[in-house]
């Protein structure tokens, strides 16, 4: 019997985009990873809105045709608020979810550029394929994969939840094995970290999907981390009790950018720190960043601290003012004594 036995999904805006457009789920067993596209805040609102469809759906069995019925809502639920709603015409999100049956299979749902990897026995394969302009120019033997990953038009996708009253759901199942290792990610993962890095880092923390997931986001922002980076990990195993960490956490990340960028971070932006950090556990690194209100704080002492005078140089000017003071007295007493001998 196969089960989950750890599991782990993180999320990351990225070093470019002020506003992280991915929403995820890692709720065992059930995954999924949206990422959101549209003007304003729609983008986030449709990823949003797919996610929490995706909770609120019941996920006890059902297979492919389950996770098919939980994306057709999803995609209701995103087509509803774009026609209703004038600020998010047009929105629209992508969506991979999978769904761990307990005979052992994982029953995937697919729409998008968001993938699903599976690694075995060291060695990783991509198991969905992108609904984008350039795959399928390239399945058709248009363009080459490295043409593919330069390709101006390489963000366009041709299928998206949200668009349309029905969507186009792919589906298919896995069977299972112990020691499988299992990823749902953003094409802002996939984008910047090529598929043998993503392999490596896997393999390495095959017995710990946190640090895993922390390691493909840094690999990401490595890369240029120009888009929202979102990575779900889970792995399957023989029964036994699961793992205690499975469990989801989403990292608020800051990183320097370009200043002409206009859609870049800064540090004003509301960014909090984690958990951890809250509860005094694990200590800041430094991909992760304090509150607005801290940072404004720690600016103002800085500032204080560089305009007041060091003792040094306050010494300093005591000395230059005395030393004045006793040449004007010398030039004084010169000044008379001429002034005695004149007359």
């Amino acid at each position: 019997m196969i089960e989950i036995v750890q599991s782990f999904g993180s999320t990351d805006t990225g070093r470019k985009r002020r506003r992280n457009e991915d929403a995820f789920v890692c709720e065992p067993p059930l995954f999924a990873v949206a990422d959101g596209m549209g003007g304003a805040q729609a983008g986030e609102v449709a990823s949003g809105l797919a996610a929490a469809a995706l909770r609120e759906g019941s996920a006890d069995g059902g297979g492919e045709r389950r996770v098919a019925q939980l994306i057709q809502e999803a995609n209701r639920r995103v087509h509803d608020r774009a026609t209703t709603d004038a600020a998010a015409t047009g929105m629209g999100t992508t969506i991979t979810a999978a769904l761990v049956e307990r005979e052992g299979r994982v029953a995937f749902g697919h729409v998008g550029d968001s993938r699903a990897y599976l690694l075995r026995d060291g060695r990783l394969d991509q198991l969905t394929d992108d609904h984008s302009l350039v795959a399928e120019l390239v399945r058709r033997g248009e363009l080459s994969p490295a043409e593919a990953e330069v390709h101006p038009q390489r963000s366009v996708i041709t299928r998206a939840l949200g668009t349309d009253p029905d969507v186009d759901v792919d589906t298919f199942s896995v069977e299972a094995l112990p020691g499988d290792v299992f990823l749902i990610c953003s094409d802002g993962l996939s984008s910047y970290v090529d598929g043998g890095e993503i392999e490596q880092i896997i393999s390495r923390h095959h017995g710990d999907l946190e640090a895993g997931a922390r390691s493909l986001i840094d690999a990401a922002n490595r890369g240029g981390g120009e888009d929202n980076i979102t990575a779900v990990l889970f792995a399957v195993g023989a029964g036994g009790e699961p793992d205690e960490r499975t469990r989801e956490y989403a990292i608020p990340v800051v990183h320097d950018a370009s200043p002409e960028d206009e859609d870049t971070l800064h540090p004003e932006d509301n960014v909090t720190l984690p958990p951890e950090a809250l509860d005094g556990g694990a200590p800041i690194d430094d991909t992760m960043v304090v509150s607005a209100a801290a940072l404004a704080e720690a600016r103002e002492s800085a500032a204080a601290v560089a305009a007041a005078p060091t003792e040094p140089e306050a010494g300093l000017g005591r000395r230059l003012l005395a030393s004045l003071v006793i040449l004007a007295l010398v030039a004084l007493i010169v000044l008379l004594a001429w002034w005695g001998l004149a007359r």
